[in-house]
């Protein structure tokens, strides 16, 4: 795409970004918010599991920001009840895995909900869908950061003159999903964080070149100075307290299974080995040693993967883990 299309996109999403920003009086009561309704913590906690869902079914990032971007805005304009917060997140990334996504790489939502570990049913989940889509006039993607984002990469990379395959994409990509798990950056808006993020990037680099371009994106979107300083502030102190090593990164969490002390003593009991039949002592001719050897094989396969399922089988494995094991 030439430069000059790539600024009237630019501006065309600029103008509609408005569009889909949260209310901001319904954040600042999610913010202020304590027991009994759903506050900052748990909106971020919520934000954190959409990411590592989206990380755990091969979902893009694109799937992650369009699924917050429903989530916040719906949050900031219906009051939610804390049970209900789960059904609402994975409604909101089953939209926007849908208009982001292959239909060949969709979840079900019976393995979505299962694989959430969330306790309500595929119904539910198709009516909150509605809901959140008749509320949010749900038709198409959103103008994300994202967006931003990746035409602020492409105009730079058009422009620049050297370096300038030390910008990353794919590490802008990773610092805006950490932005995003805290509901501060909800408030910003998506062009200005999604240049604040670049700007941090190009000081890293050290690169004057790269960093006179995006001083030229601001000067055509009429970004002012002082906005654009606050959140490249926040931006900074996130991407800090993010590379801390205390700090837990969504994407590298490991999915916790919570059972009953029941089911794991059945699953325990499932999973142990099975004696062996004994071997006889006497001697025996040749097809009598292979009936034995199928035996044994068929008695210690129907033990152990009955109940789980071996490597990728079993109701609970997304599907697209099924045709990469079956491939193999």
């Amino acid at each position: 795409m030439d430069a000059v299309r790539l600024m009237k996109e630019l501006r065309v999403n600029y103008e509609q970004e408005v569009d889909f920003l949260p209310r901001e009086a319904g954040l600042d009561l999610i913010v202020s918010a304590h027991g009994g309704q759903i506050t900052a913590r748990s909106r971020d906690v919520t934000v954190e599991d959409l990411w590592s869902l989206t990380s755990f079914f091969g979902y893009s990032t694109q799937s992650f920001v369009q699924a917050v971007s429903l989530l916040d805005r719906f949050l900031a304009m219906m009051r939610v009840q804390p049970k209900h917060l789960s059904c609402v997140s994975l409604s909101c990334l089953h939209l926007a895995a849908r208009v982001t996504e292959e239909e060949c790489d969709l979840t079900p939502a019976d393995e979505l909900i299962r694989i959430g570990q969330c306790r309500f049913t595929a119904s539910d989940l198709g009516r909150m869908e509605k809901i959140v889509t008749e509320k949010l006039r749900f038709k198409s993607k959103a103008v994300t950061a994202l967006t931003f984002l990746q035409l602020y990469h492409q105009i730079t990379l058009t422009h620049a003159t050297y370096r300038k395959e030390t910008l990353s994409l794919e590490k802008l990509e990773a610092q805006l999903k950490a932005c995003l798990c805290r509901i501060a950056f909800s408030k910003a808006k998506p062009s200005v964080l999604a240049l604040a993020l670049l700007r941090q990037e190009m000081k890293s680099l050290q690169s004057e070149d790269m960093l006179e371009i995006s001083f030229h994106i601001q000067r055509h979107l009429k970004i002012p100075d002082a906005e654009l300083q606050l959140w490249s502030e926040w931006v900074a102190r996130r991407l800090s307290d993010y590379a801390s090593p205390k700090c837990s990164k969504p994407n590298h969490r490991k999915l916790q299974w919570i059972v009953s002390r029941r089911t794991a003593q059945n699953l325990h009991s499932h999973r142990s080995v099975p004696e062996l039949p004994t071997i006889p002592e006497g001697c025996w001719d040749e097809s009598e040693s292979e009936d034995s050897g199928e035996d044994v094989m068929s008695s210690g396969d129907e033990s152990l993967c009955s109940s789980l399922g071996s490597d990728a089988e079993g109701p609970f494995f997304p599907l697209h883990l099924r045709r990469q094991y079956l491939a193999a």
